[in-house]
């Protein structure tokens, strides 16, 4: 289980910070900024992908209860616009920025998953792998990682052909097949590979 070898490394309060949903081919890129209490914190804290969905969802709850929680947000349009990577940096930068409101200062220091470092003023170190051994970086990626698939289980109700409740953006078949029979809706993003070719298939 991730443990917090890393937080004690740093100036309090540290906030672990993590993405989901770089790969998918619909919905937005969500990070999650995360300052885990000194007392209370849930147990099971994981890598979210090691986690079943409604334990994601249970963990994710308990943490808006007892952590300080900031949620980036970037929706396909401006990915299109960014490219994913810088996407992703933004969305991890308005976590931490909503993280800081909350404080009403920036965080001591910033453990981000990953080998990059947005372009920001905060502290910060980034750690390859991180949601496996920070657990405020693996707590970050089940906010995360929940946040983003409900936004697309709600989003599946309104395109329902994609398959999103299921696959929650990425290639998966249906969603495939559905892109090469419907195209793509305002949801996708047409920056990427299959997306494009199913526009120019139109």
């Amino acid at each position: 289980m991730p443990g917090l070898t890393h937080e004690k490394r740093c100036l309090p309060p540290v906030a672990g910070v993590d993405e989901a949903g770089r790969g998918p081919l619909a919905g937005p890129v969500v990070a999650a900024a995360v300052i885990l209490p000194p007392w209370g914190v849930p147990r099971g804290i994981d890598d979210s992908k090691k986690l079943t969905a409604p334990t994601r969802a249970d963990l994710c709850r308990r943490l808006h209860d007892c952590a300080i929680v900031g949620v980036g947000i970037v929706e396909p349009g401006e990915i299109d616009t960014l490219n994913i990577y810088w996407a992703t940096m933004k969305a991890m930068t308005l976590a931490v920025d909503a993280v800081a409101a909350i404080l009403g200062c920036a965080p001591g220091h910033v453990l981000v998953d990953g080998n990059r470092l947005p372009r920001w003023g905060y502290a910060a170190t980034p750690i390859v792998g991180g949601d496996a051994l920070s657990r405020s970086i693996a707590a970050a990626s089940i906010v995360a990682k929940h946040t983003r698939d409900t936004i697309m289980i709600a989003a599946a109700e309104s395109y329902p052909h994609y398959g999103w409740h299921a696959n929650k953006g990425y290639g998966a078949p249906q969603h495939l097949a559905a892109l090469r029979e419907h195209g793509p809706c305002p949801l996708h993003r047409r920056s990427f590979a299959p997306v494009a070719q199913a526009v120019l298939a139109l």
